[in-house]
């Protein structure tokens, strides 16, 4: 620790902290213009400059570990006349059209500009010519721009892009592509949140609101697991606004929390319905009257409870495979760790300096867990190393070691990775018995993985201090998940690392830790609640019966990092709810939020209420919404078993995926974006399945008859292809992703 001084006030700062953060942990104001937490130092803006005392010249606090005992000054007027004097340097030409820039009212520009009262130009420059860039999804205004680096920091440090750089050239300096003419990335528009100015806009929303005219509701992210924090900026119908209400775009607080695409984008998804008598009385009889319901895991806590309810009233059986899958493995997880919780998050991730991810396509299955990753690894020095049958191209920047398994063999992968792992381990009799029956020359030649893979994985680890296992759901789905789950625990039980589980929907752990769930079979009444069924309840505005989307409700789910969140209406909604259809049939709740205080304490839930939740992250950064699950021990006794036979899969094999730009399937109210109907091979893979690109291929998948085009990519190898399934919406069956497909169709 070293102790010093800021302002006179003695503070304290952990070996290797910067003067900014301690500053800032302390409430003492320093001004910035280019400094984000969650990045390196872009030292650009110099306006975080600081005195010390007994040292000549201003220092960087951004980037400054202090020493023991010295006294900095953060306010003085030498300090005053040189943040002046850069403000009026970052004001030459800047053009001052706050009326129509798109920034102006949230703009650290113009709040600079006039916390230093600079009322006056006091230097000109001969202004050049600066071409607008449009980006598809980002525009780019060079003339607006400041230079401060923000956006290349993120893109390359946090998102794992490295899609921009800068182009240095004087005053003709300016923010590029850095592989092309055009942006080629994941437009997660991270970039657009962290510019100070107007320079990065949102061409769905450039020219179509003012900041103040636009109100903000927190909420929770509803795409995937990772539970982002955002906020859904609304105009709300008035004299002022006729017309419908709308969500105009999402926000976050970039200094700490990160959106993908999905999250920044794909916001488009509220249901306009309003009641309709006939199909609220055909939604109750068609539940009086079916054998189950089938569900998918994009629903709150509150909902689930209530069909919970539904289930105990009616006597019906409830289908949700996705959760049932994840209920299962941690259930097996449990036996052999003594926990109901698996015990890594997020931040622990983007604090490892070791990691492996197994059974996963990580950077669309969880974007925030790539984004988690892509932080330790440029920031801790971490090692990666990726475990799949098919390399992902968004990983090669951050990924130090690619080991590449046969489909289907993850059971026998995670025997050989937990051998390697626990060597010298002091195990139970039983546990090394099965470690010494472990067939290793099968289980090598039938997985693809090499004992020389395996000790070079292990070296890469040598001096790892901090160690996070990821486990996919391509385990969670797997025929032999109780076993994967039994040797995840092993590791993480005799070995330094953490386990991080990637739940696939964006409440799938919530849903596993409530629903009484049974296996799904086949039968002929089955009520579909954003799921298929004979009769549907939708959320989504395409069933039977449309219920509110989760941004139109207030409720809560668990995230990744088993936390309770809560989230908002931003959207109101004039139809019925599933709590309407409760009342009637008996379970009975005034509100749909009265179920978050009743949520099961046995699996880790707290007995509070909804209106008691937190929704925001703290002032200093820590995410205190909602709240963190109780640990939840769990009785001992499960073992790994004997390793099954190891399936083949040979033939024509795709990949249920979603796609890299995972808003497509929904329509932006300015940028039409095309869904992806296209299904990706390798030039192996189409000489094998006899494709050629562009050939129209039909297959069946989840019970349905789905019909794609064939699209050569260079950056697959091998014979499997992938297919996105985002534009399916819900209504697919969750399932182990890797499938033998017979096409029988082409053009």
């Amino acid at each position: 620790m070293v102790n010093f001084k800021i302002n006179g006030r003695s503070v304290t700062a952990e070996r290797g902290d910067t003067i900014i953060n301690v500053a800032r942990r302390e409430d003492i104001y320093i001004p910035t213009m280019c400094y984000i937490e969650k990045t390196s130092p872009c030292a650009s803006c110099r306006l975080c400059s600081v005195e010390v005392e007994g040292h000549d010249g201003f220092v960087l606090s951004c980037n400054t570990p202090p020493t023991e005992g010295i006294h900095v000054i953060t306010d003085s007027e030498s300090l005053k006349t040189e943040r002046t004097n850069i403000m009026r340097m970052y004001d030459v030409n800047h053009p001052l059209e706050c009326g129509v820039c798109d920034k102006s009212g949230e703009c650290d520009l113009q709040n600079k500009t006039l916390e230093f009262n600079v009322g006056q130009q006091y230097f000109s420059a001969k202004d050049q010519p600066r071409k607008i860039e449009n980006w598809g999804l980002i525009n780019y205004d060079p003339s607006l721009c400041i230079l401060c680096e923000k956006c290349t920091h993120v893109c390359n440090e946090v998102i794992g892009d490295d899609a921009l750089d800068l182009l240095f050239g004087g005053y003709n300096s300016k923010v590029i592509p850095k592989n092309a003419e055009t942006l080629d990335c994941t437009f997660c528009g991270e970039c657009i949140a962290v510019c100070p100015v107007g320079a990065l806009v949102s061409s769905d929303f450039q020219y179509s609101a003012n900041a103040w005219e636009l109100s903000k509701i927190p909420a929770t992210c509803a795409h995937c697991s990772a539970g982002c924090a955002l906020e859904y900026e609304v105009k709300h119908a008035g004299i002022d606004s006729p017309g419908e209400e709308s969500i105009y775009r999402v926000s976050n607080n970039f200094e700490y929390a990160t959106l993908c695409g999905a999250g920044r984008f794909g916001f488009d998804f509220a249901n306009r319905a309003s009641k309709d008598e006939a199909a609220f009385d055909a939604a109750l009889s068609a539940l009086q009257n079916a054998e189950a319901i089938r569900f998918s895991s994009v629903i709150s806590n509150e909902e689930t409870m209530i069909l919970n309810g539904l289930k105990a009233k009616l006597g019906l059986k409830l289908f949700n495979e996705d959760a049932r899958h994840m209920q299962t493995f941690m259930n097996a997880y449990a036996n052999v760790s003594g926990k109901r919780h698996y015990s890594a998050t997020l931040e622990t991730l983007k604090a490892s300096d070791g990691i492996i991810i197994i059974g996963s396509r990580i950077a669309t299955d969880n974007p925030g867990v790539r984004y988690a990753t892509t932080t330790a690894a440029r920031h801790n020095g971490a090692k990666v190393v990726y475990m799949h049958p098919l390399e992902d191209a968004l990983l090669q920047n951050t990924v130090t070691q690619f080991i590449k398994y046969e489909v289907g063999t993850e059971e026998g992968v995670l025997a050989l990775l937990a051998q390697t792992l626990l060597v010298g381990k002091e195990l139970t009799q039983r546990e090394q018995a099965f470690f010494d029956g472990l067939d290793e020359g099968y289980l090598n030649a039938e997985t693809n993985v090499g004992d020389d893979e395996l000790a070079l994985l292990v070296k890469q680890f040598m001096r790892s201090k901090s160690k996070t296992l990821v486990v996919g759901s391509d385990l969670l789905a797997h025929a032999r998940a109780e076993n994967i789950a039994h040797l995840v625990a092993m590791i993480e039980k005799y070995s330094d690392f953490t386990v991080l589980v990637v739940p696939t929907e964006v409440n799938t752990l919530g849903v596993s830790l409530i629903a009484d769930l049974d296996i799904d079979v086949a039968s002929k009444n089955v009520v579909g609640y954003n799921a298929k069924g004979s009769f549907v309840i939708s959320a989504l505005g395409d069933g039977n019966l449309n219920v509110p989307a989760l941004n139109q409700q207030e409720g809560t789910v668990v995230s990744i990092d088993k936390r309770l969140l809560p989230t908002n209406v931003a959207l109101s909604f004039d139809g019925y709810t599933l709590n309407d259809l409760a009342n009637a049939l008996g379970v009975y709740a005034k509100n749909t939020i009265d179920y978050t205080a009743a949520l099961p304490v046995e699996s880790g839930f707290q007995a509070v209420e909804f209106d008691s939740l937190e929704n925001f992250y703290s002032a200093k950064g820590a995410d205190i919404r909602g709240y963190t699950l109780n640990e939840v021990t769990a009785k001992r006794g499960g073992h790994p078993e004997d390793v099954d036979e190891l399936p083949e899969f040979n033939g024509a094999v795709i990949y249920h995926v979603n796609p890299v730009l995972q808003f497509n399937a929904f329509t932006a109210k300015t940028v039409q974006l095309e869904k992806d109907n296209n299904l990706y091979g390798s030039a192996s893979f189409a000489a094998a399945a006899r494709l050629g690109d562009g050939d129209a291929v039909a297959f069946e998948y989840a019970g349905e008859t789905v019909r794609r085009i064939f699209k050569l990519d260079d950056t697959l190898k091998g014979t499997v292809a992938l297919h996105p399934t985002f534009d399916l919406g819900l209504n697919v069956t969750s399932g182990y992703r890797f499938e033998h497909v017979n096409f029988y169709e082409r053009e």
